[in-house]
C-alpha cells in the first residue's frame, strides 16, 4: 500500500475523507482477500468514481460488526476534485450502509510532500458503547445497540471506570490475536450515561426501568477487542456480580483469564479521531446526534 505522494500530473495530492458506516454486514475495516470490508467497499467505489487505483489509510482499525461515525482516511490522487466532488462522486458507487461526510485537501510541507497523516496525527480516539436496558431483546435498534436484560447499577460502574484512567498494561483487555506492539496505553476519560425510556414488567409484582446506556471512552489508541472486554467488565460490576473494586484487580492481574468474556460488537461505534485545531477537520458528523445520550 502505497504512503507516499503520486502526483504531480494534474497537482493533485493527499485528500482526508470523513466516513461513516454500519459494520454489521462486513468483516471489520482492513482490507481482506474477500473484499467484504469497509476499506474494500470504500477503495473501489473511489476507484470508480476517479478511475483510477486507490489506496486508503484510516485513523483506527474497526472489528468486526462494529460500526462507526467518523472514521478518518486519507488517500493520494493525481486528480483535483472539488472537496464536494469528492463525497458526491464517491457516494454514488458505495453501498448504501456506507456515506462519505466530508472531504478535505490537506496542505503539503515545504518539500512538497504530503504533510498530513490521518492516523500519526491523531492526538487521541473516541468509541461510544450503546447499551439497550430492557427485559426485551432489541428489535428495531437489533445490531445497533449492545443489550441486558437486568438492571444496572451506574455508581457502581463509574467507581468501578476510576481505576483505568491515565496510563496502564491492558494485557487484562487484549484480544489473543492482538498484534500491538504494547499493552500499555492511556485512557483518557471514560463517561457514562443513563436516558430513561420509562419502566416494563419483569414480574407481576416488579417493573424494570428502561433505557440506553452510552459508554464513551476517549484514549490515545485502543487495543484489539479492549473496549468489549472493559465493557464486559463493567456489566459484570453494574450487575452485582463483582464489586466495584474488582475492576482494579482485573487490571493488575495483566491476564485476559482474569477478565468478563469479551461483549457483543452490536453497541460500540467509532466516534472518530481527534486532532489539533489547525488541521481544521471536523469533529462529528449528524449521526452523533442520533446516539442516545449524545452531548451534542
Amino acid at each position: 500500500m502505497p504512503t507516499t505522494p503520486l502526483p504531480p500530473a494534474g497537482a493533485g495530492g493527499r485528500v482526508a475523507l470523513g466516513v461513516s458506516y454500519h459494520g454489521q454486514g462486513y468483516s471489520g475495516w482492513q482490507s481482506q482477500p474477500s473484499g467484504n470490508t469497509v476499506q474494500d467497499q470504500l477503495e473501489a467505489a473511489l476507484g470508480r468514481f476517479a478511475a483510477e487505483k486507490v489506496s486508503t489509510t484510516c485513523a483506527g482499525r474497526t472489528d468486526a460488526g462494529v460500526h462507526g461515525l467518523m472514521q478518518v482516511v486519507h488517500f493520494d490522487t493525481r486528480l483535483q476534485r472539488s472537496p464536494n466532488s469528492w463525497v458526491r462522486g464517491t457516494n454514488a458507487f458505495l453501498p448504501r450502509d456506507i456515506a462519505v461526510h466530508w472531504a478535505r485537501e490537506m496542505p503539503n510541507s515545504a518539500d512538497g510532500r504530503p504533510s498530513f497523516h490521518c492516523r500519526a496525527h491523531a492526538t487521541t480516539r473516541r468509541y461510544a458503547y450503546v447499551l439497550l436496558q430492557s427485559p426485551v431483546r432489541p428489535s428495531i435498534e437489533a445490531e445497533r445497540v449492545g443489550w441486558v436484560f437486568l438492571p444496572l447499577q451506574a455508581h457502581a460502574m463509574q467507581q468501578a471506570a476510576q481505576a483505568l484512567l491515565g496510563e496502564h498494561d491492558f494485557s487484562s483487555f487484549r484480544a489473543s490475536g492482538c498484534q500491538a506492539k504494547t499493552p500499555i496505553k492511556t485512557l483518557h476519560r471514560i463517561d457514562i450515561s443513563f436516558t430513561p425510556a420509562g419502566h416494563a414488567a419483569m414480574r407481576e409484582d416488579h417493573a424494570m426501568p428502561c433505557g440506553y446506556w452510552r459508554f464513551e471512552f476517549e484514549g490515545s489508541a485502543f487495543l484489539h477487542h479492549m473496549i468489549r472486554n472493559i465493557m464486559g467488565c463493567l456489566i459484570y460490576i453494574g450487575q452485582g456480580k463483582q464489586p466495584a473494586a474488582w475492576m482494579q484487580q482485573v487490571l493488575q492481574a495483566r491476564s485476559r483469564d482474569a477478565a468478563a468474556p469479551t461483549f457483543s460488537p452490536d453497541g460500540l461505534y467509532f466516534l472518530g479521531p481527534v486532532y489539533d485545531a489547525h488541521w481544521n477537520l471536523p469533529s462529528s458528523t449528524p449521526a452523533f446526534a442520533w446516539l442516545p445520550g449524545s452531548p451534542l
